[in-house]
């Protein structure tokens, strides 16, 4: 089966690309790099001549509120058109837990837009909306940083391993469309403050986390269960300590 990966070659599309190799797929790591944009339209015909299935993993690389639209919006109308007539019998794309309760969120806000055009296209789809990633918390402490301390909030958390993300992804792209949202989060959930500061801890920073209801999640307000499931969710296998170790080991 050929599979398009777009955003192949970043955190998750690597990933991706190289589960789909290993079980006997055609995998086609599609970036701006490799010729294929999805802004301008370059090199989308080509990629997609054949494909069965197209998982879309593009991101902005601008997180300003319009710019961060504006690409969503742009780089959806052109893949989905494009899949179109090349016949792709599942659309997949990665979205975000609680998306479409974070209003505040500009980037929230647009992949709600991306969504939304999604189920619009007609092509079997299956959106999987994903916690946040534990890749990201140091970016996260960074973001709520504030002197020698990081305020973040005490709303439920419930961060992902991107190996995980990226076994569940391969698994879809190989299954039949849901032709509706998947969710899916890390094996344990606790409040925001308790796992950054378990993460700093274990990584040896020194700066203090500050519980604080009003932080926001980059410009987002976080209510108790703006960031976990509300209901079934798909859990993945690598929990935070095991996480930390692999990370560890690899650096």
């Amino acid at each position: 089966m050929k599979i398009v990966v777009i955003g192949g070659t970043g955190l998750i599309g690597s990933k991706t690309v190289a589960i789909l190799r290993r079980a006997g797929h055609e995998v086609v790591a599609a970036s701006p790099n490799s010729g294929v944009n999805t802004i301008t339209g370059e090199g989308l015909k080509e990629a997609l001549a054949g494909a069965h299935v197209v998982i879309d993993l593009a991101n902005s690389p601008s997180f300003e509120d319009k710019a961060v639209l504006a690409f969503f919006e742009t780089s959806g109308r052109n893949l989905l058109a494009a899949e179109a007539t090349a016949g792709v019998r599942h659309h997949i794309a990665l979205s975000i837990v609680g998306t479409d309760r974070t209003p505040d969120n500009g980037y929230f806000r647009a992949k709600v837009a991306q969504e939304k055009l999604i189920v619009a296209a007609g092509i079997p789809y299956t959106i999987i909306r994903s916690t946040q990633f534990l890749e990201f918390l140091r970016g996260i402490a960074a973001e709520g940083t504030d002197g020698n301390k990081v305020r973040i909030s005490p709303g439920l958390f419930q961060p992902i391993a991107a190996d995980d993300v990226a076994a569940i992804v391969a698994e879809v792209a190989q299954a039949t469309p849901a032709n509706g949202i998947v969710e899916i989060a890390g094996p344990e959930r606790a409040p925001f403050n308790e796992i950054v500061a378990r993460y700093l801890k274990a990584v040896g920073d020194p700066r203090e986390v500050v519980c604080d209801a009003e932080a926001r999640y980059f410009g987002g307000r976080v209510e108790e269960r703006s960031l976990v499931p509300l209901g079934e969710a798909r859990l993945g296998r690598i929990g935070f300590d095991e996480w930390i170790r692999r990370s560890q080991a690899a650096a």
